[in-house]
């Protein structure tokens, strides 16, 4: 029986679902057969965190925590937690568990792929707020944002894939706005709503959320 080596913090229902399929079918290429992802799920009030993003707080310190330390009982060896903005939260607690952090993830993956400048495509915040691009600036990675219209579009897809309103034609301008970046260069995804539409088989496109299922699946013994 393959070991369990990790959980994830449930957290907003739609990203939360794509992840354990996402996991599903990662592990069920490495296997075959039947095989489905082993890990543990503890499932989080997402209205709670959510009423306290995106911006770091004593607050949202001690919600994560609690929720931390429930998963640091469990005989487990990582944490995995599929919301890109919640890791800066993550990076000011004491955790002895480690962290599959999708940011340090894509960096050295982006490095790996010997690319020196990337887009970054997520939620306004994330794009405007230097949490991301200070992680990548210290890997020697330079970050370009798309321009002020195309981060307006951007994040109101991703408000729509959240609350599951988005339309054909939304999703269609999306992957236009990948392919008019991605030409000239490497686009990272760094929202799960845009990972849940992100077009395959863009060479150009690096994707978060699935640097960080790769690395889950990866660990299991």
């Amino acid at each position: 029986m393959d070991k369990i080596t990790f959980t994830i913090l449930g957290l907003g229902s739609r990203s939360t679902s794509f992840y354990l399929t996402e996991l599903n079918k990662l592990y069920h290429q490495k296997k075959g057969g039947y095989s489905t992802c082993p890990f543990l799920l503890l499932n989080a009030n997402f209205d709670r965190i959510n009423s306290l993003l995106p911006n770091t707080s004593e607050s949202l310190d001690a919600v994560i925590k609690y929720y931390i330390s429930e998963i640091e009982k469990m005989d487990i060896e990582s944490i995995l937690i599929p919301n890109i903005t919640l890791h800066e939260t993550i990076d000011r607690l004491v955790i002895t568990k480690k962290i599959l952090h999708p940011i340090h993830l894509t960096a050295s993956k982006i490095k790996n792929n010997n690319w020196h400048e990337v887009v970054l495509f997520g939620s306004l915040f994330s794009m405007k707020f230097d949490y991301i691009r200070s992680i990548f600036n210290s890997n020697g990675i330079k970050t370009i944002l798309p321009s002020e219209e195309d981060m307006l579009f951007i994040d109101e897809f991703r408000k729509q894939v959240y609350n599951e309103t988005e339309t054909k034609e939304l999703i269609k301008n999306y992957y236009l706005l990948i392919e008019k970046y991605t030409a000239n260069t490497p686009v990272v995804l760094a929202c799960t709503e845009l990972s849940i539409f992100k077009p395959l088989a863009n060479k150009n496109l690096l994707d978060m959320a699935l640097v960080q299922m790769e690395a889950a699946v990866s660990i299991i013994k």
